[in-house]
C-alpha cells in the first residue's frame, strides 16, 4: 500500500476505499449492524417496488396504440430512467455496508456513477414533460404536434447528458489527488463536485417549479373564462384534475429530493457541525421513492393507463371493452368545450320535443 507524503500533487489511485472514507471520516463497519439490515431490506424492497411499477408503465405504452404520442413517449423515457435508476440502487444495495470495503476505487465510481445517470435522467425528463405540457396547454391541445423524430431526439439527448454526468468524476472531478477537498458522504467526490451536482439539480428544479406554476395560474384563469360559456362539469371535472396533478407533481417532487440534495450540499460546502452523515442513507432512499411514485402520478390518473395495466396483468375481462365508449378524439380543448356544449343543446331539444 502506499504511503501519503507531504507532495500535495500526489495522487492515491491505488488506496482501498477503506483509505478513502477513513480519511473523510466515514467510517466504515466490518460487520452488520442492525441500522445496515434496515436500510438494505428498506432499499431492495423500494428497487423492486420501482423495477416492477415502470416496467408495467413501458410495456402498457407499448401493447396501446393510443399511447402512441409524443407525452406518452416522454413518459416512457421517464419510466426507463426510473427502472434504471431500480436497477443502479439494486446493485447499490449489493456493494454497501460492510461490502463496500471489498470495492475497488474504479467499482466504487462505476456505482456511484450509475446512481449519478439514473438521478440525472429522471430530473431531466421530469423537466422535459413540464415543458411538453406547458407548450399543450397553452396552445390548447390535448397532445403535442412536435414530430416523433423530435421526441427521439429529445430523448437521446437526454440520455447523453445523464451519462456525462454520471462519468464527470471518473474522468477528473474527484479528490484521489487532493484529500483534503473529499466529501464526506461520497469520500472519493470533491466537495465543489457535490455542490454543482446539488446546485444544478436545484436549479432544474425551479425552473419546472416555474413551468408548473404558470400551467396553474393559466389553467385556472381559463377555467374560469370557459365557465362563463359553458355549465358542463365533465370539463370543470377535467381542469380540477389537472390542477390537482400539478399539485401532486410538485409536492412529491419537492419531498423526494428537496432533503437529499440540501444534505448533498451542505456536504459540499464542508458543514461539519451538520451530521449529514446520519442522514444520509434515509434521504437517499427517499430519493429513489421518487421514481415508483413517477408512474403513480403521471399514470395511474389515466383511466386507458390503468385499464392497460389491469389487461397485462390479466385482472379484467377480455373482449373490447378497453375502447372509448364514443370513440370520438379532441384535438383542442375548445373542440371536446363545443363538443359536450353541442351535446347538452341536443338533450335539451330531445327534451323539449319529447314534451311537446
Amino acid at each position: 500500500m502506499a504511503m501519503p507524503t507531504d507532495n500535495p500533487e500526489q495522487c492515491y489511485d491505488n488506496e482501498s476505499v477503506k483509505f478513502f472514507y477513513e480519511k473523510s471520516g466515514k467510517n466504515i463497519s466490518d460487520h452488520w449492524r442492525r441500522r445496515d439490515y434496515v436500510i438494505v431490506t428498506l432499499g431492495m424492497t423500494v428497487c423492486f417496488i420501482v423495477i416492477f411499477s415502470n416496467l408495467l408503465v413501458i410495456a402498457a405504452i407499448f401493447k396501446n396504440r393510443r399511447f402512441h404520442f409524443p407525452i406518452y413517449y416522454l413518459l416512457g423515457n421517464l419510466a426507463l430512467a426510473d427502472l434504471f435508476s431500480g436497477i443502479s440502487y439494486l446493485h447499490m444495495m449489493f456493494h454497501t455496508g460492510p461490502w463496500t470495503i471489498k470495492l475497488s476505487v474504479h467499482q466504487w465510481f462505476v456505482r456511484q456513477g450509475l446512481i449519478d445517470t439514473s438521478l440525472t435522467a429522471s430530473v431531466l425528463n421530469l423537466l422535459a414533460v413540464a415543458v411538453e405540457r406547458h407548450q399543450t396547454i397553452f396552445n390548447m391541445q390535448l397532445h403535442s404536434k412536435m414530430s416523433t423524430r423530435r421526441v427521439f431526439i429529445i430523448m437521446l439527448f437526454i440520455w447523453l447528458v445523464a451519462i456525462i454526468m454520471g462519468l464527470v468524476p471518473t474522468m477528473g472531478w474527484h479528490c484521489l489527488c487532493d484529500l483534503e477537498n473529499c466529501s464526506t458522504m461520497a469520500p472519493m467526490y470533491s466537495r465543489s463536485y457535490l455542490v454543482f451536482w446539488a446546485i444544478l439539480n436545484l436549479l432544474t428544479f425551479s425552473i419546472m417549479l416555474a413551468v408548473y406554476t404558470r400551467i396553474f395560474i393559466y389553467v385556472r384563469h381559463k377555467s374560469k373564462q370557459m365557465s362563463q360559456h359553458t355549465t358542463q362539469m365533465r370539463h370543470k371535472e377535467t381542469v380540477f384534475n389537472l390542477m390537482k396533478t400539478v399539485s401532486m407533481i410538485l409536492g412529491c417532487f419537492v419531498i423526494c429530493w428537496t432533503p437529499g440534495l440540501v444534505v448533498l450540499l451542505l456536504d459540499g460546502l464542508h458543514c461539519d457541525v451538520c451530521k449529514v452523515l446520519l442522514y444520509e442513507k434515509y434521504f437517499l432512499v427517499l430519493a429513489e421513492c421518487n421514481s415508483f411514485v413517477n408512474p403513480i402520478i403521471y399514470c395511474f390518473r389515466d383511466k386507458d393507463m390503468r385499464r392497460t395495466f389491469m389487461e397485462l396483468l390479466c385482472l379484467c375481462r377480455r373482449g373490447g371493452k378497453s375502447k372509448n365508449a364514443s370513440g370520438v378524439h379532441f384535438s383542442t380543448l375548445e373542440h371536446e368545450v363545443l363538443s359536450e356544449s353541442n351535446g347538452a343543446d341536443d338533450s335539451n331539444d330531445k327534451q323539449n320535443n319529447h314534451s311537446h
